[in-house]
């Protein structure tokens, strides 16, 4: 399938859950809960990292690109509207991962309605509800499907930022892209190219923010999983507690 129906089909769903949500104020309400404790959690386990270092720049840009709680409505609706662009006007490898992100986008919007579902029927407190909504939920494959594509496209950037000539290229395209209406893609590519970039200027760092990453979240999926309830509860709140 070509890049640009990939991106159709993956925006098409989300605006269908969105459009669920809106429908259903508790629902709406759960989803947003959610997603700000996800954030939270995220900015928790990466506290030693954004705190400075080599690869803080790299932890915000997840922070705020993949896994921050902000609307990305706008964004949507560029990719919806102006799908077949992306395939015209960037670079095949440009274009994958755009395919790449708006896939993710329908992966997680997916997996926080039904947590947002199940959220509206737990109880306790934040940490306790986040637990029984994620195992009520279940869907340990799509979990690891959607660290895997975090990590492949962090990858892609890499390989983006070692693709001579394609920082300018990217410059040049910033009229172009702003008149086709691809502002928002435009700028998280150059985020996550200037952001891949000056890592990868020490051989080597890159790749391991990614490795940290992998390290953490296949650590978080097994204890939210396996882990018992009293544990693991304790250590959410320990790690929410951790957040900036």
């Amino acid at each position: 399938m070509e890049a640009a129906q990939q991106i159709r089909d993956a925006v098409a769903q989300v605006v269908q859950l969105r459009q669920a949500c809106a429908a259903n104020p508790a629902l709406r309400a759960a989803v947003a809960t959610v997603k700000a404790l996800q954030a939270q959690r995220f900015a928790g386990t990466y506290a030693d990292v954004l705190a400075g270092g080599e690869h803080a720049a790299a932890a915000r840009f997840f922070l705020q690109e993949l896994y921050s709680d902000k609307d990305y409505s706008e964004r949507d609706a560029q990719f919806a509207r102006i799908a077949g662009a992306v395939q015209r006007l960037f670079p095949h490898q440009v274009a994958a991962t755009a395919v790449a992100l708006a896939q993710l986008h329908q992966l997680t919007e997916q997996l926080d309605h039904a947590m947002g579902l199940a959220w509206v029927e737990a109880t306790g407190t934040d940490a306790a509800r986040y637990i029984r909504s994620w195992r009520t939920v279940g869907q340990r494959c799509r979990r690891e499907e959607q660290l895997h594509v975090v990590l492949a496209i962090g990858h892609e950037m890499i390989k983006l930022t070692r693709t001579p000539g394609l920082r300018l290229m990217l410059k040049m395209m910033r009229g172009p892209a702003a008149a086709a209406g691809l502002g928002s893609l435009q700028a998280f590519l150059e985020s996550g190219f200037d952001t891949f970039g000056a890592m990868a200027r020490k051989k080597g760092s890159a790749e391991s923010f990614l490795d940290i990453v992998k390290q953490r979240e296949t650590a978080l999926i097994a204890s939210l999983f396996d882990g018992t309830p009293v544990a693991c509860e304790t250590e959410l709140q320990r790690t929410l507690g951790l957040a900036r």
